[in-house]
C-alpha cells in the first residue's frame, strides 16, 4: 500500500520546495556579493606603482631583449642566420614582457607620473609596433565594457551570440567563422595585424557585427601616423648601418612570436565556457571582471615572461595594479585562491 498526499498537501509541498530553493539562491547571491566586496577591498591595497621596481623591471627586460636582438643581428651578419631564428622565440618572449609594460603604462599603473607612462609607453611601441595612444584608448574601452553585450566593440575579439549568428546571411556566417578560426585569428592574423594592420587608422566594425563601438579616425590617426613615422626613422637608421634584410630577419620573427603569444593569451582569457556576458541593464563591472576574465595558470618561467597577465580577473578588476604586484595580490586573498583556474 502506497501513501499518496492529497492535492492540497502536494501544493503545500511544492510551495515549500519553491521557497526553500528561493532562500538558497538568495543565500548564494548574498555570499557571492560579500565575496566580491572583500575581493574589491583587498585589491585596492595593491594598486599603485613602486617607481624603483618599475624602472628596474624595464631596464632588466629591455637589456635582455637588446642583448638577444644584438646576438641575432650578429649571427645574421656573420652568415649564421639559422642561429638568429633559433633565438627568435626568446626575443619574442621578451617582447611580450615589454608589451605588458607598455600595457601597464596605458593603464597609468607603471609610474605615478602620467607623462612618464606616456613616454615609456611610446618608446616601447617602437619595439612592439603597436601605436601606444590608440591601443591605450581601445584597451581601456575594452576594460570598461568587457562582458557587456550592448557595448561590444574595439579592443576585444569579435563575439556574437548564437541568435545573432543565426540571423546572419550565409556569407557573413562564413566570414565570422573564418575570422575566428585559430589559423586566421592567431597563426596568420596576429603577425599581419601587428606588422601591417596597425599601420592603418582603422577602428570600424566588421561586416557581421551589428553591435559594435569603435573609435573615430580623428582619435587614432595621430597615434598611428606618429608611430609609423618614428618606425621609419628608428629602423631606417639601423637598416642603413646593418642592412634592411638583416634588420628584418631579426625583427619580423621575434615580433611574430610575440604576436602569437599575445593574441593567444588575449583570446583564451575571455573566450571560454561559461564566461560572463550580460545585457547592459544586468551588467556588473565587478562580476564581469572576476567571472568574465580567466585565471590562466602558467608555469613560473612563462608567468614571469607574460608579466602575470594570466591573473586576468584581478587585472580586469583593478587595472591600476602593476604586473609585478598581481601575484602578491592573488596569494594574499583566500577568496581569490578559491576561484577556479584554467
Amino acid at each position: 500500500m502506497t501513501f499518496s498526499p492529497s492535492p492540497a498537501r502536494r501544493d503545500e509541498i511544492r510551495q515549500s520546495l519553491s521557497e526553500a530553493k528561493e532562500n538558497f539562491d538568495q543565500a548564494k547571491d548574498r555570499a557571492k556579493e560579500e565575496m566580491l566586496r572583500r575581493i574589491v577591498e583587498h585589491c585596492k591595497r595593491y594598486q599603485g606603482p613602486d617607481a624603483s621596481r618599475s624602472l628596474g623591471q624595464f631596464v632588466l627586460n629591455f637589456s635582455i631583449y637588446a642583448v638577444l636582438a644584438g646576438l641575432m643581428l650578429f649571427a645574421v651578419k656573420s652568415g649564421y642566420w639559422p642561429i638568429a631564428l633559433l633565438l627568435s622565440p626568446l626575443a619574442g618572449g621578451m617582447l611580450v614582457k615589454l608589451f605588458i609594460i607598455q600595457h601597464d603604462c596605458g593603464h597609468g599603473s607603471y609610474f605615478n607620473n602620467r607623462y612618464a607612462n606616456h613616454a615609456l609607453g611610446f618608446f616601447i611601441s617602437l619595439l612592439t609596433f603597436t601605436p601606444y595612444a590608440y591601443w591605450r584608448d581601445a584597451h581601456n574601452r575594452h576594460h570598461a565594457s568587457s562582458g557587456n553585450l550592448d557595448r561590444r566593440g574595439i579592443g576585444a575579439v569579435d563575439t556574437l551570440t548564437v541568435e545573432e549568428y543565426q540571423r546572419l546571411t550565409p556569407m557573413k556566417q562564413w566570414m565570422y567563422r573564418f575570422y575566428r578560426h585559430p589559423s586566421v585569428l592567431i597563426f596568420f592574423g596576429s603577425p599581419i595585424y601587428f606588422l601591417i594592420l596597425q599601420r592603418l587608422p582603422m577602428a570600424g566594425p566588421t561586416p557581421y557585427c551589428d553591435v559594435y563601438q569603435g573609435l573615430k579616425a580623428s582619435q587614432i590617426w595621430r597615434s598611428v601616423v606618429g608611430l609609423n613615422i618614428a618606425l621609419v626613422f628608428f629602423y631606417g637608421a639601423f637598416s642603413l648601418i646593418f642592412g634592411l634584410g638583416a634588420v628584418a630577419l631579426v625583427v619580423i620573427p621575434a615580433l611574430s612570436v610575440a604576436a602569437w603569444v599575445g593574441t593567444w593569451l588575449f583570446f583564451v582569457q575571455h573566450q571560454y565556457e561559461d564566461a560572463y556576458w550580460a545585457q547592459k541593464s544586468d551588467w556588473d563591472y565587478t562580476e564581469a571582471a572576476i567571472f568574465g576574465s580567466s585565471h590562466y595558470k602558467l608555469p613560473t618561467p612563462l608567468r614571469w615572461m607574460t608579466g602575470n597577465i594570466g591573473l586576468h580577473h584581478i587585472h580586469h578588476l583593478a587595472s591600476r595594479i602593476p604586473n609585478y604586484r598581481l601575484m602578491e595580490c592573488y596569494k594574499a586573498s583566500s577568496d581569490l585562491l578559491s576561484l577556479p583556474a584554467m
